[in-house]
């Protein structure tokens, strides 16, 4: 939530990013890095006091200083940029929604004239001021010494007994100081993760905006309520995204392929014109024309070239697979590298694990493995090369050669026949 907050503030133009941090503050700090500054608040005594703690490292500072909670990542830039426009030559300027339901936020209590007056948090408003459909979201902009100086006037009050940075309002008026309120349009703007219901709620509030942006730049979405999608996925126009698809993390997926259904594709790069279906991708890549699927794993490090077809239940795990490669279904390419053009039949595995190490499959261009073969690492399999189903290849194949690594076949005839016939006889003597 706090990644989405400082990027939508460093887009409006930030020129310092300043995070108090209280409980479980050393996860925060491992997360965000350093990108931010950090301020540590000790005791937590409210969204005043959480301020308060930062005058020591704003006492120069001349700019308008905005002041949003951590867990509204709905939070825009445009919204941002409109508060510090309507903010202009005042002492405090706040954003404020209406609201339909609006238990939980504080008010805003104007004066005859429009001018905002105050605001009065919901535990300690009146049953009429708890009528009132305007409220704030916690999202501000001050002028520095204006806000510092309100923070020394502001008491524990309230039902909470908490210093509220919604007090610096009420300090303002009293002054006969500027107040601004921008009344914005989109009702979500502010809205805050308190529980787990809450987080879920903004979450698909989130994820359709992010369908809606990729569908408005071409991407076909078919079910919106079932497909999820991060913020740092790119899609290419003419991409259809099917149903029960989720992308998520540093994932680009080029133009006119099909994803989905029942994909779902981490930190991995698709090329152009691909299938995955109901498949599994995992920090790797795939070229262009390439189809994945049904039921395919391609675990990270792993590379696929153009025209491969990756097909039911293939697991792929760090390997390079060449392009014009099939491995149609029911294989496990693990460690391995494919040349163009082979063929990875039916039930065929690269064994690449001893117990204690990994160990590497090499198989050329142009090779044929037939069906239910099993690759005893470290193997190598020159070009153009066949594999005997069946086989179990333990040691380098030829260039150009047939390799066989299966017992000779032998046929008893009439071996049925007589094995039922005694059996039979058997039966018959017990009973």
């Amino acid at each position: 939530m706090l990644v989405h907050i400082l990027n939508s503030l460093e887009a409006a133009g930030a020129a310092r990013l300043i995070v108090v941090v209280g409980h479980g503050a050393e996860l925060i700090r491992a997360e965000i890095g350093d990108r931010v500054e950090y301020v540590q608040q000790s005791e937590q005594r409210g969204t005043g006091h959480a301020a308060m703690v930062t005058a020591s490292v704003l006492a120069d500072w001349n700019g308008p200083v905005v002041v949003v909670p951590g867990d509204a990542p709905l939070l825009t830039t445009d919204a941002i940029s409109a508060l510090l426009h309507q903010h202009a030559d005042n002492a405090a300027t706040l954003l404020s929604v209406e609201m339909d339901s609006p238990t939980g936020y504080g008010r805003i209590i104007r004066d005859a004239g429009g001018t905002v007056d105050m605001v009065v948090e919901e535990k300690d408003a009146t049953p009429d001021q708890r009528d009132i459909r305007e409220v704030n979201v916690s999202i501000y902009a001050f002028e520095p010494r204006f806000l510092f100086s309100a923070l020394e006037e502001i008491k524990p009050n309230n039902a909470q007994g908490e210093y509220y940075l919604t007090d610096t309002i009420g300090v303002a008026s009293s002054r006969a100081l500027p107040i601004g309120a921008l009344l914005w349009r989109d009702s979500h703007v502010g809205l805050g993760a308190n529980t787990r219901v809450e987080l879920a709620e903004i979450d698909a509030i989130f994820n359709q905006r992010i369908l809606r942006s990729h569908m408005l730049n071409g991407v076909t979405v078919i079910d919106p309520i079932s497909t999820r999608i991060e913020v740092d996925v790119k899609i290419g126009a003419d991409t259809t995204v099917w149903p029960y698809t989720v992308l998520r993390g540093v994932t680009d997926i080029g133009e006119s392929s099909e994803i989905g259904p029942g994909a779902r594709i981490d930190d991995s790069k698709i090329g152009d014109r691909c299938r995955v279906r109901d498949s599994w991708i995992v920090a790797s890549e795939v070229g262009s024309e390439t189809t994945v699927g049904p039921f395919a794993n391609i675990r990270p490090n792993s590379t696929i070239g153009n025209r491969v077809k990756i097909g039911d239940f293939v697991e792929v795990k760090a390997s390079t697979i060449e392009d014009d490669v099939s491995a149609g279904h029911f294989a496990y390419l693990g460690d391995a590298t494919v040349g163009q053009e082979t063929n990875i039949g039916a039930g065929t595995i690269t064994c690449n694990f001893d117990g204690y190490h990994k160990h590497k499959t090499t198989i050329g261009k142009g090779v044929f493995v037939g069906s239910n073969s099993t690759l005893v690492a470290p193997v190598a399999v020159a070009d153009g090369a066949y594999i005997a189903a069946g086989s179990t290849i333990t040691a380098d194949v030829p260039a150009e050669s047939l390799a066989i690594g299966r017992s000779r076949q032998t046929v008893k005839e009439g071996w049925a026949q007589r094995w039922r016939a005694s059996n039979t006889d058997s039966l018959d003597r017990s009973h």
